[in-house]
């Protein structure tokens, strides 16, 4: 079924319950789980002045959080990866696409706020531009909050 299972994964509870369930499918089917967390440029400039400061911030945040999932991953007892993805002027559901073409992905897992009206105009929703990008099935998991 499926082999090659990616994880967009941003430290929030809701990225750890996509991540328990791509683990749980993994183990299942045999998979391998690649995790990987992106670096969006243009969010961090939206309302900062641009510096290098605030992307080492970003960077060093973004390894501390891969590590933490891949502890996650660990103890599952999958095989499992993960990728810093930093493509400089590309948004985060092109940036997972892109990966999950290079690493010959066959499924993404992502979770989802599920926010609705003004709060998904503000916020924007990353798994519905994982969805809208996605060279693959993706399977979404809702929340709880």
């Amino acid at each position: 079924m499926f082999k090659r299972i990616l994880v967009p994964v941003d430290g929030s509870q809701t990225s750890n319950k996509a991540l328990v369930t791509a683990l749980g499918l993994a183990r299942e089917c045999g998979a391998v789980v690649r995790l990987v967390h992106a670096i969006d440029d243009l969010a961090l400039i939206s309302g900062y002045d641009y510096s290098v400061d605030l992307l080492s911030v970003a960077r060093n945040q973004a390894h501390g959080l891969l590590a933490d999932a891949m502890a996650i991953a660990r103890s599952s007892g999958v095989e499992s990866d993960s990728v810093l993805a930093e493509i400089p002027g590309v948004r985060l559901g092109e940036t997972v696409a892109i990966q999950a073409c290079e690493w010959k992905a066959d499924l993404i897992v992502v979770g989802t706020h599920g926010r609705k009206g003004l709060g998904r105009v503000l916020l924007g929703s990353g798994a519905e531009q994982v969805i809208r990008t996605a060279p693959v099935p993706v399977l979404v998991v809702r929340g709880d909050e």
